[in-house]
């Protein structure tokens, strides 16, 4: 993800004569496209090399979908708690009575914001999003709360793999940051995030429940990427 997002800065330095590092959130999405499909490839191949489907991987059992479903609405609320109060925490103690108005620009910075035709904008969106709502999240949970959870806690133990899978969840998404001071909020809330979608995944013993509520978050944290432009295109004045 790193390597992919040097790349996209610097293309976009280039096309610009200036951007902002790391890239804004619609760029960093797009960028991850072709990280999604590498990981999704490999850990498939992973996988299949124990004689395990994706189906399996994920604790997807006939006669349990829709129990599971229920548990994942129910993850979304317990995991979108503590995740929450880790972003409000960190920006409070970094600038303390300031917090409030530096909600207003930490994790967005409209001085880097390049204008964009809402047509071009849509077009983007759609090719970076789309792909990034079907199979993000189930890379994602494949990657670090199946293979690689399961991977270490066999050679160091539950608790080693909990940590080192969250921490590396949270370092992977300091790159969706729009500015510097929200990369670090990024890799603390994404870090207690993994830290609770990994305990429960061993408590529960199944991933497909918290992928349900990963991928409810990503749908509905990206869809105005898309919905946005739209309203654009079709002459609705939108004012922030």
């Amino acid at each position: 993800m790193l390597g992919v997002t040097l790349v996209m800065w610097l293309i976009l330095r280039a096309a610009t004569g200036t951007a902002a590092f790391p890239p804004n959130t619609t760029w960093a999405t797009l960028g991850l496209l072709p990280v999604n499909a590498i990981c999704l490839l490999a850990v498939r191949r992973f996988y299949r090399d124990e004689g395990i489907s994706l189906r399996e991987a994920l604790g997807i059992r006939k006669g349990r979908i829709g129990r599971d479903v229920l548990w994942g609405l129910l993850w979304l609320f317990v995991l979108a708690v503590p995740f929450m109060a880790a972003i409000s925490g960190t920006v409070f103690a970094l600038y303390g009575g300031d917090a409030p108005a530096a909600f207003e620009t930490i994790f967005f910075d409209p001085a880097e914001e390049e204008p964009m035709h809402p047509g071009a904008l849509l077009a983007i969106s759609i090719v970076a999003v789309v792909p990034f709502m079907l199979i993000n999240a189930l890379t994602e949970e494949l990657v670090f709360r199946g293979y690689a959870l399961e991977g270490i806690a066999s050679r160091w133990g539950g608790a080693a793999a909990i940590v080192a899978t969250a921490v590396a969840f949270g370092a992977q998404h300091v790159f969706f940051a729009a500015t510097a001071p929200g990369m670090l909020v990024y890799a603390i809330a994404f870090t207690v995030w993994g830290l609770c979608a990994a305990t429960i995944v061993r408590r529960q013993g199944c991933i497909f429940p918290v992928l349900i509520a990963h991928w409810i978050v990503n749908v509905m944290m990206s869809s105005p990427a898309i919905v946005l432009p739209i309203l654009q295109l079709a002459g609705v004045r939108l004012e922030f």
